[in-house]
């Protein structure tokens, strides 16, 4: 029923009903209460967060032309509207005025922590700043909130215009009758019908260059995704990037930070840069010496092949599929058609799910959705009791952003009496002539773990929305999602998920052993790309003032890269600075890093698991009590030391990721 011309009237509406709640909390002639300040902020602008909530995810995950021009006429709107109530004297002294006696108030905990989570939120945003720096401040994060969407639709129109259009079947050599097939169906819808078309998804590298055999199209191809946003036209980003970066060094020096990067940091599990960069110290070197000798694995077997060229960036994927069919005759095209997506969502993700924490799914019909290809489920708790609903949005489309997220389209609350919405978005190719979608193994574990960000927004059992579900520190966030992946490969979940779309048989046990056996490899090159990424990010908004003069992003980046010892030819980074999209557009600016933090909390998380007995309901209980319930009401280190009873290790995830040799795993007797 929400038509594109309801949402200005909507945002418009919203922003002066939230600014008179504001007005009204803040020049309250009462004393400041927890009720009458913290708890009325929490009931303020119902109307603009409905708005933002459809409007954010319909585009990112299904924008128009006009979607794109509100995006631009908002962002400045908004952003001066937070500031509006960031930079309120008069409200952040009531806040102020409660944060200094939260330990006499007698506050339950979950009151206090918001007690907390204001004051902060409020310095962090500039309340302590004299009238000439917040109007300064306003200003920045203005022009800031524009380019960061300008950025967002720059990079949608790039990722379109880049697709590469090929002439000819037999350049396309290797590919499979369902990918030609979506590649001619591709081409028919731009209008080049007779031809094919490559779409480009969000990451430098793309999953067909591992099939393609001419190396003149895989060439073209990565040089598509390479390039995309540095064309010399209004898609290019390069300009947008240079002015967001001094914008972000402006920021932090006027809240007195040396660098944007430990101004960002300061309410994150890290707290600083230099926490960051110990743990990269730890774990760059292992990687880069496990990418280098796959690197020599791979040459190896060119020189089989009687290719004498150098190894690059777009011969990698390509190799090595051919080196781990041959080390463990395992084929990507051999385990797909037992990945159809429905099939590992339902019986995979969904059945797992089930097996730890007791909760069904139901299939509604019955619920509008914003395109035909979403699909809606309805969440019961164990006892049936209805919790939440759910949608899957599996297929790319032009007007989609590129990757895979979760979004809230309604929180849960207590205070609010609301139940979760949530929303699941993927890119995977959509079948032509409506067949099987068959997946590959990295889409498998991307399904697991976009809902593993679900999971922590079902469970949230919190009273106040900015304290529920998934709004934790970046660091942390992710923990819950990658936690999520590791049931993909355990063997009673793929057992019910990995069957034959034709036949319907259950994966043979010998393929499920090749796919445990090559878990590892390849593991050198794709930590590096994302280590190359997280030190991209934060070599970026770690410029000081004294920096802010670059004026080239592709030398930046090129000796970055070099300072941090990731510059290698043929291992780019996960995303180039100018499509990354994280970083300029989707708040994980100085954030990157996060995966891998998290990554070390998962496997950490994991091996307790491991420990006491893998996947069963009384582990899933405890996991959800501790940890998917929490979600922002207390310390995250320490809430995560109770769960696990000690600090994190890294040693797990060097295991995981077949960097150092795995010990053997002590299984304790369940009494």
């Amino acid at each position: 029923k929400i038509k594109e011309e309801h949402f200005m009237p909507a945002f418009t509406e919203g922003m002066k009903e939230h600014s008179a709640e504001i007005e009204k909390i803040a020049n309250d002639s009462a004393a400041a209460t927890f009720d009458n300040t913290l708890a009325a902020l929490e009931k303020s602008g119902r109307l603009l967060d409905r708005a933002s909530r459809a409007f954010d995810a319909l585009t990112s995950a299904n924008t128009t032309d006009n979607f794109q021009k509100m995006q631009e006429d908002l962002a400045p709107k908004l952003s001066a509207h937070n500031d509006e109530m960031y930079l309120n004297e008069k409200l952040f002294k009531r806040i102020d005025t409660i944060y200094q006696q939260r330990e006499k108030l007698n506050l339950e905990p979950e009151a206090k922590k918001l007690a907390e989570y204001y004051y902060e939120k409020f310095v962090m945003r500039g309340a302590n700043l004299s009238d000439s720096n917040k109007a300064k401040l306003k200003k920045l994060n203005e022009e800031e909130a524009l380019l960061t969407t300008k950025f967002s639709n720059q990079l949608l129109g790039a990722a379109k215009n880049a697709a590469l259009v090929v002439d000819t079947k037999e350049e396309l050599d290797g590919l499979s009758d369902e990918e030609l097939a979506a590649a001619g169906a591709a081409a028919k819808d731009a209008g080049k019908e007779g031809k094919y078309l490559l779409k480009i998804i969000n990451t430098t590298q793309q999953p067909l260059l591992q099939n393609l055999n001419n190396r003149e199209t895989r060439k073209k191809l990565f040089e598509a995704s390479w390039n995309r946003a540095e064309r010399s036209d209004s898609n290019d980003t390069r300009q947008n990037i240079l002015r967001l970066a001094k914008i972000r060094i402006d920021k932090a020096n006027l809240l007195g930070f040396p660098t944007y990067a430990a101004w960002k940091l300061q309410d994150q599990v890290a707290k600083n840069p230099q926490a960051v960069q110990s743990l990269f110290a730890k774990l760059v070197p292992a990687a880069t010496a496990k990418a280098n000798a796959e690197a020599q694995e791979l040459k190896a077997f060119k020189a089989k092949q009687n290719d004498t060229t150098a190894l690059e960036p777009w011969d990698w994927n390509y190799y090595s599929e051919k080196v781990r069919k041959e080390k463990y005759d395992l084929d990507e095209n051999q385990i797909k058609p037992y990945f159809v997506v429905d099939s590992v969502m339902q019986n995979g993700v969904f059945y797992a799910a089930t097996q730890l924490y007791g909760i069904t799914f139901k299939a509604r019909t019955d619920i509008s959705v914003y395109n035909p290809d979403v699909k809606v489920f309805e969440v019961f708790y164990h006892d049936s009791t209805a919790m939440a609903l759910l949608y899957l949005d599996y297929y790319k489309r032009d007007n989609k952003n590129g990757g895979a997220w979760m979004n809230n389209f309604v929180d849960q609350s207590k205070l609010l009496g609301t139940k979760p919405v949530i929303v699941n978005v993927f890119n995977y190719a959509k079948p032509a002539g409506g067949g099987p979608a068959l997946i590959s193994w990295d889409d498998v574990t991307t399904l697991f773990h976009e809902f593993g960000h679900s999971l922590h927004g079902l469970f949230a059992n919190q009273t106040y929305p900015s304290l529920s579900g998934t709004a934790v520190a970046r660091d942390f966030v992710e923990m819950p999602s990658q936690f999520n992946e590791h049931w993909a490969l355990d063997s009673s979940v793929l057992k019910n998920y990995a069957k034959h779309y034709k036949t319907g048989e259950a994966m043979p046990q010998a393929l499920i052993d090749k796919i445990k056996n090559a878990a590892t490899f390849n593991q050198g090159y794709g930590f590096t790309e994302i280590l190359a990424a997280s030190n991209l990010d934060m070599q970026w908004h770690s410029l000081t003032a004294k920096d802010s003069a670059v004026t080239d992003v592709d030398a930046f980046e090129k000796q970055a890269l070099e300072k941090t010892k990731l510059f290698i030819s043929y291992v780019p980074p996960r995303y180039r600075s100018s499509y990354f999209l994280h970083i300029w557009s989707n708040g994980y600016s100085a954030g990157y890093y996060a995966y891998t933090w998290s990554e070390m909390l998962d496997n950490d998380a994991f091996a307790w698991f491991k420990e006491n007995g893998g996947l069963t309901r009384a582990n899933g209980q405890r996991f959800r009590d501790m940890i998917l319930s929490k979600g922002n009401t207390e310390d995250l280190s320490k809430m995560y030391r109770e769960f696990r009873g000690k600090e994190p290790s890294i040693t797990p995830l060097l295991e995981n990721r077949g960097l150092i040799e795995e010990k053997p795993t002590i299984v304790k007797a369940k009494i």
